[in-house]
Order: C-alpha cells, then structure tokens, then sequence
C-alpha cells in the first residue's frame, strides 16, 4: 500500500525506524533494497550541526539510491530546530523528521527526545518554528506517554497536526518502558481516530503477520519497523509480500544470512573503514546470526576479528 506524506508519495507504507548505532548509509541501503518504502537517518543534534560537529557529516549523508528518506533531527530549543531545518532542507532529504520519543537518560535529561511529551507548549512551539521555516514536510516521532501516570499521545498528535505536521508515528510504549514489555497498541488506534493526517504505527513488528496485525487492529496508515530490523533487513520483502498476497515467505537461508553478512561488512568497511567496521558488525553479527545453532560461540569468535580476511575466514568455518 502506498504512502503520501505531505508532497512525498512512498512506494509502500513500510518504513525502516531511526535506530542510533543501527542505521547508517550501509544498513539503509540494505533495507531499501529489500524493498523498504522509506528509511530514517540515525537521529541527529541540531545544536551539533550548529557548532559544526565533525560527526554529524557522517550521520546526515544520504546517497540517492536510499531516497526517499528522512533525515531525524532531535532538539528543544525552537529557533536553533528551525533553523538547522532550513539549513539542510535543501539536502537529500525528502522528509525532515523530529524526535519526540528517545528514552536516553543523557537526552531526556536535557529536555530533549522524550522529555518533550512532558513539555508539549516548547513541543508546539519546536514544531510550529520548523513547519514554518521549511517546505518540506516534517513529521514527529513519539511515545505512548512519559509513564503510565501521563499518557498524552492523544492530545500530543493533536498538538502535532495543528501545528502543521505532515504525519506522525506513534510508538506504543512509555519512556519509562524503554523497550521492555508488550507494545499497546491501542494507543496507535486512539491516535489514529483523533487525526487525519497519516500515523504510522511502532512498536512489536518483527514478522510479517505482526505487520498485518497492526494494521488491522489500529487502523494505522504505515508500519515502522525497528529491532525486527536488527541484523534482518529481509523482514522489508516479507512484510510487503504476505500484505500484498497473504503468503508468509520464509526467513532467509544460512547461505543467504552469511551472503548478507559479506555484504553488509564489506560495505562497512568501503564506509567507515576496516577497523571501525569490524568493530560494528560485532553487534550486527550477534543480530544476524540470533537463532542459529552455535551463535554464541560465533558472537565469541566475532569479537577478535579485525579485518575482512579474518571475518571471510570465520564465516568460512562457520557457516
């Protein structure tokens, strides 16, 4: 199913989440060529692109090949947000994405990602400064609530649509739950009944019947998908095929894991370098290989490679 968020229209409605650490250039191309509909950047400091912070060069590069994609800025002060939207707006961006919703101490405790859904006044006054200040469409990413004891994603929706937000994605759990617990996805369907632009549901999605079940039970108009992606960019094709058919493929082949492995890690590398790259796909590895016999010894043995040759020479033995 087709996706339009303001003036952008996506192929599908299956949408790779912003993960920190997770996904970078390599990851997002490897999703969007298993058929992922639209790809978030890692989330971004607006006030690092301010100062001109080194690192922000890598997280906000995005190559056509991946588009459409939105880059994620997280923020609280309206007029730097507004302005670092302006300033990138002419990058290859295709949507411009806020975070509402990070559970990070060290983020929250700065009043900003999560910690806004207990300020929604300097919320609405973030978003109101960016929608006036770009054209292109910027959307919001937030939670259930801050806890139990203030579930607003209700009103913060609300909030967020008369401001002029192009969509909001919604995910069904507290700041306080991280990522423990079960999703409520009840909240998705509330947020869906009070809006009328499109919301895209989060939260839980790990097999393709998980996807066809948030749809259903929400209503919602898109899919976000987050740790189900994790060392599982196959889960793109699967979702949009048994929503298009209602046949459940099966999950990728041993050879097919470690093929995607060799891939992932040589793109890594091209990337960010040998070293840097083996040191990441030791978190990717214990993703891809989760589930398969003798993982855990592998994820042991991941742990001293440092170049290709040692990562082909374990896989070679391995798989």
């Amino acid at each position: 199913m087709r996706l339009k968020i303001g003036t952008v229209t996506l192929d599908n409605n299956v949408i790779l989440a912003p993960m920190a650490g997770v996904t970078d250039l390599p990851f997002r191309l490897l999703c969007r060529e298993q058929g992922c509909g639209m790809v978030v950047t890692e989330m971004v400091s607006a006030k690092a692109i301010l100062y001109k912070n080194k690192n922000t060069r890598e997280l906000l590069t995005v190559r056509p090949e991946e588009r459409p994609a939105a880059v994620q800025l997280f923020g609280s002060d309206p007029e730097i947000m507004a302005e670092i939207a302006a300033q990138i707006e002419d990058g290859p961006y295709d949507v411009i994405d806020v975070n509402m919703g990070c559970p990070v101490p060290k983020i929250v405790n700065n009043g900003e990602g999560s910690a806004l859904m207990r300020d929604p006044k300097r919320a609405e006054a973030v978003l109101s400064a960016m929608v006036r200040a770009v054209k292109k469409p910027v959307t919001v990413k937030f939670r259930k609530g801050f806890n139990d004891e203030s579930v607003n994603a209700v009103e913060f929706a609300k909030m967020a649509e008369s401001c002029g937000v192009a969509a909001v994605a919604v995910h069904g759990r507290t700041r306080e739950q991280y990522y423990s617990g079960k999703a409520d996805w009840d909240i998705i369907r509330r947020v869906k009944e009070a809006v009328k632009i499109p919301v895209i549901g989060n939260g839980d999605v790990f097999t393709p019947e998980d996807a066809g079940r948030l749809l259903e039970e929400t209503g919602c108009d898109g899919i976000m998908v987050a740790r189900g992606a994790k060392g599982n960019p196959w889960i793109f094709h699967r979702i949009n095929h048994y929503l298009e058919t209602g046949e459940v493929l099966p999950g990728p082949s041993v050879q097919e894991i470690r093929e995607m492995i060799l891939r992932h890690s040589r793109m890594l590398a091209d990337y960010k370098g040998e070293r840097v790259a083996m040191r990441e796909m030791r978190s990717h590895m214990a993703w891809y290989t989760s589930g398969l016999a003798h993982s855990a010894s592998i994820r042991r043995e991941i742990n001293s490679v440092e170049t290709m040759e040692g990562l082909t020479d374990l896989l070679d033995r391995r798989f």
